[in-house]
């Protein structure tokens, strides 16, 4: 998380912007994450050069000889009119065309970008505020994040990021491989894509030694539909900061009719947006065939039923509602998944994980498509603590869930043990059949009550007794003072 100097720092180039004219907060964090990008191309070189001059390989190269004036530590120098007309007339030129590729979705999505800084002395103290930020590591999403934090509309519009944190572990319990054709439908800033993408350069290295597995991650492995044209172009951005070269992202409803895709992909990791219900005449007639709803998060778990070649797993985030709502599509739904897939897991997270954006409880649904049953013994846990508070500050403590889930989930056979009133245990599939395939961890978990014993109703009234008397013993003292 950042930390209150960082977030002070980010506070007063928002208020450059703001006192400059740049009112619009999209459009701040929009240029904002321009500049960080193109920062961030300058570090990325400035790291490759020094790792190739100790191991005596050549750089990999963004900005050759021609083009040093475009590097973030040369222009930054320059006074402010001739950094303005760099940064405007030659570095975003430059970005914007950074692929080659005009079919490629950083090219797509960057062709009508716009540079919207008004002024050269903006520009100046905008990028000599950035340059004071350590944007190493993480921070690049925290700060994302925080950026997000000042959109008043953020938690309406689905414009928030999935916890970092919550990401790794949705990746870690899904570990990704080398063959994997993995999608977000609904895929924002591209992070569950990045999780996958850092797991597979973590766990599966070598596979940049074979080429054709290279040029499936780097081309062909992550895929990605979104509508939100900013949100779009910060995912390429973010994806190719993260050596991605070409991901398939798009600019889609994926809910919509023309969305054809059936049966194309091996993962699904997403946390699509809870924003309510749509316009039905919109939706793919084959969604609703399964549940008829206009609500967004029934439909998006038809969508991955749908997408998913058999054999394909899903690790998606839903509301609550979604587990034991009571209407037919919440149950047909429900009932879909339990008998023609193979439903392995419900992991119940407190209702403070997507603050301070939404304090909406939700659950993570790890399923397996099938399409012809599978459902044994459905895994259930109930995540108390994620490793940050549970308010809006969300400040990191050390009680977390998130091992031990992954822990337990990798040996789910040592869970037939478990007692129903430990924080996971297994449920038969019967059980939840008969219950309407209700998925709430509370139809299922026991609670043990601990027994109080009270004093009996007599010796009560007789200490009541004695606590009136000597209340009345002290107002006579006070009576006695003030006469």
């Amino acid at each position: 998380m950042l930390t209150g100097e960082i977030k002070n720092k980010v506070d007063r180039i928002w208020e450059t912007f703001w006192t400059g004219g740049v009112t619009n907060p999209l459009t701040v964090i929009e240029q904002f994450t321009y500049l960080i990008f193109i920062k961030s191309l300058d570090d990325k070189q400035v790291q490759s050069e020094a790792e190739a001059n100790l191991l005596g390989v050549e750089p990999k190269i963004i900005f050759d000889s021609e083009h040093e004036d475009l590097r973030w530590h040369n222009f930054k120098e320059f006074d402010a009119e001739k950094m303005y007309d760099t940064v405007a007339n030659k570095v975003f030129p430059f970005i914007k065309k950074l692929n080659g590729d005009s079919s490629s979705s950083f090219s797509k999505y960057m062709g009508d970008a716009m540079f919207q800084i008004p002024t050269p002395l903006m520009l100046q103290k905008i990028v000599n505020g950035i340059d004071e930020l350590e944007l190493e590591g993480d921070i690049k999403g925290d700060l994302y994040e925080y950026l997000l934090s000042k959109l008043s509309t953020s938690g309406t519009n689905g414009q928030f990021r999935t916890p970092r944190h919550i990401i790794k572990m949705m990746v870690e319990l899904m570990k990704p491989t080398p063959s994997d054709i993995i999608i977000d439908p609904a895929c924002g800033t591209s992070g569950f894509l990045i999780g996958a993408s850092e797991y597979l350069k973590d766990k599966h290295g070598d596979l940049f030694n074979s080429e054709e597995l290279k040029y499936h991650y780097n081309n062909t492995m992550f895929n990605g539909n979104d509508m939100d044209s900013t949100m779009l172009r910060i995912g390429t951005m973010n994806m190719l900061l993260h050596d991605v070269e070409n991901p398939q992202i798009e600019y889609r409803d994926s809910l919509s009719k023309r969305n054809t895709d059936r049966e194309k992909y091996t993962l699904v990791l997403a946390n699509p947006p809870f924003k309510g219900s749509l316009d039905e005449e919109s939706v793919a007639d084959d969604l609703l065939r399964i549940s008829n709803t206009k609500r967004t998060e029934i439909l998006f778990l038809s969508l991955m039923l749908r997408i998913l070649k058999s054999g394909g797993r899903c690790a998606v985030i839903v509301p609550d509602g979604v587990l034991f709502g009571s209407t037919k599509a919440h149950k047909s739904i429900r009932e879909e998944i339990v008998e023609k897939n193979k439903l392995e897991a419900v992991i119940s997270m407190p209702s403070g994980v997507f603050k301070p954006y939404a304090g909406v409880s939700t659950a993570i649904l790890i399923f397996t498509k099938t399409g012809i049953g599978g459902t044994d013994n459905v895994w259930f846990y109930d995540m108390e603590a994620d490793g940050y508070s549970l308010d809006d500050k969300r400040e990191k403590i050390e009680d977390s869930d998130i091992e031990d889930i992954i822990e337990r989930f990798n040996n789910i056979e040592n869970e037939k043990t478990r007692e129903r009133t430990e924080k996971s245990f297994l449920v038969p599939k019967e059980e939840i059949a008969e219950n309407n395939y209700d998925l709430s961890i509370n139809r299922y978990k026991e609670i043990v009550y601990e027994e109080i014993e009270y004093e009996a109703p007599e010796k009560i009234i007789e200490n009541i007794r004695k606590l009136e008397e000597e209340v009345y013993a002290g107002l006579d003292n006070i009576e006695k003072l003030v006469k």
